[in-house]
C-alpha cells in the first residue's frame, strides 16, 4: 500500500479542526484545499479517472496547488500507468507552474508520457521550442501530432521551416495536416510560397490544411481557396469554407463571413457569427443570443451550440437580453 505524502497527511488531519475554527471565508478556502488534497490522492492511487479528476479540480479552481502536489509526488511514481495519468492531469490543468515538470516529462522514455507532456506544453503556448523541435521526429505518432499542435500554438515564426520540412516527410496523414496548419499558426510568412505547393496535393485533407495555413498567414491563395468552397452548392463544403476562417482577426474574415449571417443555412450563419466574435467583433455575441432567443426547435440548438463553445455565462446572457429589451 502506498504511503501518503506528508503534505497530504497534514492537510487531511488538520482540515476539519482548522475549518471549524476559522472565519467563513477561510473555512471555504481550507475546505477547498482539503478537497483538492483528497482528489490528488485519488489520482495518485489510480482510483479516479483523469477526465473526472480534471473536471472536479477545475471547479475547485485550485489548479496550481494540485499541480504542485502532483509534481512533488513524481519521484515516487514507479507504476507507468500512474505516471501517465499524473502527466495527463498536469497537462489538463493548464497552469504555468507545471511547465518545468512538463518540459522534463517531454523527454521521458514512455511515449504516452511524452505525448501528454507535449500536449500540456501546447495548451500553455509554451515558448520552449528547443524542447519541442527535436520531437518532430519522435517514433510515436501521438507525440508528433501533439508537437505539431504545440509548435503552432507557440506562435514562433522561427519554427515555420522546421514544421514544413517535417510535413514533407510525415507518413501519418493526421500529423501531416497538423503540421501544415501549424506552419500558418507559427506566423512565418516566408513559408507561404512552399505552403502553396500543397494546394495541389493528392490528399484532400492536406489541401485543406495548406489552405488553412495560408489563411492564417493572410495569404491571398488561402482566401481564394476558401471562396471556392463557399461558392459550392453543397452545404457541407460551404461549412468547410467557413472553417478556414477560424482564429482569424475580423479584419481578415468580415468580408467573407458577414454576408453569411443572412444565409438560409443557419448552421453556417451561426458559425460565421461565432468566428467573427472571436476575431474581435463583439456585437456578434449579442447577435447569437438574440438569434437563439427568437429561434424555435432545432434551429435554436444551432445557436446554442456556438454559445456553448463561447462558454457564455447565464448572467451575461441575461444582460444582453435586457439591453435588447427582451427581458426586464
Amino acid at each position: 500500500m502506498r504511503t501518503l505524502p506528508a503534505c497530504l497527511l497534514l492537510v487531511l488531519a488538520l482540515s476539519t479542526q482548522a475549518t471549524q475554527a476559522a472565519p467563513p471565508s477561510v473555512q471555504k478556502r481550507l475546505s477547498r484545499r482539503a478537497e483538492t488534497g483528497q482528489l490528488v490522492e485519488q489520482i495518485l492511487e489510480g482510483s479516479l479517472p483523469v477526465p473526472t479528476a480534471l473536471s472536479r479540480l477545475r471547479l475547485l479552481r485550485d489548479e496550481a496547488h494540485a499541480a504542485g502536489a502532483l509534481i512533488r509526488a513524481l519521484p515516487d511514481l514507479t507504476d507507468p500507468r500512474r505516471l501517465r495519468d499524473v502527466t495527463a492531469v498536469l497537462a489538463g490543468l493548464e497552469t504555468r507552474s507545471a511547465e518545468p515538470a512538463l518540459v522534463e516529462l517531454a523527454g521521458h522514455p514512455d511515449g504516452a508520457v511524452r505525448m501528454y507532456a507535449v500536449q500540456g506544453l501546447g495548451r500553455l503556448r509554451s515558448h520552449r521550442v528547443e524542447v519541442l523541435l527535436p520531437l518532430l521526429g519522435d517514433k510515436s505518432v501521438g507525440v508528433r501530432r501533439e508537437v505539431a499542435r504545440a509548435l503552432g500554438a507557440s506562435r514562433n515564426p522561427k519554427v515555420g521551416k522546421a514544421l514544413l520540412d517535417a510535413a514533407r516527410t510525415e507518413g501519418d496523414p493526421q500529423a501531416r495536416v497538423l503540421l501544415l496548419e501549424a506552419v500558418g499558426a507559427s506566423g512565418d510568412k516566408k513559408q507561404a510560397p512552399a505552403l502553396k505547393t500543397f494546394l495541389d496535393d493528392s490528399s484532400e485533407s492536406s489541401r485543406f490544411a495548406a489552405a488553412r495555413g495560408l489563411c492564417l498567414l493572410g495569404a491571398a491563395e488561402g482566401f481564394a481557396f476558401a471562396r471556392k468552397l463557399l461558392a459550392s452548392e453543397d452545404k457541407h463544403v460551404r461549412r468547410q469554407g467557413v472553417a478556414l476562417y477560424e482564429g482569424l482577426p475580423v479584419k481578415l474574415s468580415q468580408a467573407a463571413l458577414r454576408p453569411l449571417l443572412e444565409d438560409k443555412d443557419r448552421t453556417l450563419a451561426a458559425s460565421a457569427a461565432r468566428i467573427l466574435y472571436q476575431g474581435g467583433d463583439k456585437t456578434m455575441l449579442s447577435w447569437l443570443v438574440l438569434a437563439s432567443w427568437n429561434a424555435q426547435g432545432e434551429e435554436k440548438l444551432t445557436y446554442e451550440k456556438e454559445l456553448e463553445t463561447l462558454q457564455l455565462a447565464d448572467d451575461e446572457r441575461k444582460a444582453l437580453l435586457r439591453k435588447a429589451g427582451m427581458v426586464k
